[in-house]
């Protein structure tokens, strides 16, 4: 398995040019947070990631995977402001 510091780095470093943060709570879970690149407000956030379920590159990359997609997915459903096309 590997140590919180590299699963805290694969995952943050696979968002980027986004800023992403990583944080294990108390009870060994991670809260994963996706920032906005110009405004540096959290766009999305998942808390409760298991990571003993985090076992395998497989399993790590299917999360990543899972992640960017619900990440697509708000980014679309968000409505476009009249200057976000400036």
């Amino acid at each position: 398995m590997l140590s919180t510091l590299e699963l805290r780095n694969i995952i943050e470093s696979s968002f980027l040019p986004m800023r992403c943060q990583c944080t294990l709570a108390q009870d060994q879970s991670l809260t994963i947070k996706v920032f906005d690149r110009t405004s540096e407000r959290a766009d999305f956030m998942v808390t409760g990631i298991k990571t003993q379920q985090l076992t395998s590159s497989r399993a790590i990359s299917n999360l990543i995977a899972g992640l960017r997609a619900d990440l697509k997915q708000q980014s679309s459903a968000q409505p476009r402001r009249a200057n976000d096309s400036l």
